[in-house]
């Protein structure tokens, strides 16, 4: 595979930073930016996608999770155990993910985007406030296992890994989605980091696009963290549900062959 030209490299940096902001806001950004590299290197192996936009992501989400942190201060006691056992989900995805063929990416993430989105849609007082359904011990465990889950998700394939784990966390903890994304932030870093370590030494890493994509995503991530933080759960959740939806649409008719 040649080397991509300066046209290329602006347009994978234009949708990094779109991802950038997507990701920081509700998570997903994946969504935008692996399709992204698939148009662009339709040559490139599925590990080499995979590995490239983690090396963007990694940047945004820790941009956003930094952001998050000191605006939000969401509490650490739940959201680092998940992170942890996020990281190690990640890994173990992330050895399946590099034997996962192309065809198979679109239909399990689209499955996955039609349950989430049907049941935002069914809950409309969903997310708006924090309501703990559960406490102490329990209420860590559910959450290591939701990093787990995801993470092991986010390691094989990724994309809306962001949603996914705002989603969860939002209904089985009962957060309100701005909490919901900061700690989904935080678990998301730990995701990509997890999975970079088995990218990286495999050498699957297109190193030049993934940087461009990266300095986009950080400046998306800042961006993006500060728009959710002064604009509240509800606008959120709106995006959250645009989000979802647009999703479903591209990648639906990437399944049915409309596009």
């Amino acid at each position: 595979m040649g080397e991509p030209d300066l046209t290329l490299l602006l347009l994978m940096a234009l949708a990094g930073f779109g991802a950038g902001w997507v990701d920081a806001v509700v998570g997903g950004g994946g969504l935008i930016q692996l399709p992204a590299l698939v148009l662009g290197f339709p040559g490139a192996t599925p590990a080499q996608l995979l590995a490239t936009n983690k090396i963007s992501s990694i940047f945004g989400t820790a941009t956003s999770s930094i952001t998050y942190v000191r605006r939000v201060r969401p509490d650490l006691r739940t959201a680092l155990p998940m992170a942890f056992v996020a990281f190690l989900g990640a890994i173990g995805g992330a050895l399946i993910g590099v034997n996962i063929p192309k065809a198979a990416f679109n239909p399990i993430i689209l499955v996955m985007l039609v349950l989430v989105g049907a049941y935002t849609l069914a809950k409309p007082a969903l997310g708006q406030v924090t309501a703990l359904k559960h406490a102490g011990a329990r209420h860590t465990v559910i959450a290591m296992v939701v990093g787990f889950v995801i993470g092991m998700y986010d390691g094989a394939l990724g994309p809306g890994t962001g949603s996914f784990l705002v989603f969860a966390l939002v209904g089985t903890l009962g957060y309100a989605f701005l909490e919901a994304s900061a700690k989904a932030k935080i678990a998301n870093f730990a995701t990509n980091l997890g999975a970079l370590v088995v990218f990286v030494p495999g050498g699957h890493v297109m190193w030049k696009v993934g940087l461009a994509m990266a300095a986009a995503n950080i400046a998306g991530g800042y961006v993006g963290a500060r728009t959710a933080v002064a604009r509240g759960s509800t606008f959120v959740r709106v995006v959250f549900i645009v989000v979802v939806a647009a999703f479903i649409v591209r990648i639906g008719g990437d399944v049915i062959g409309f596009w």
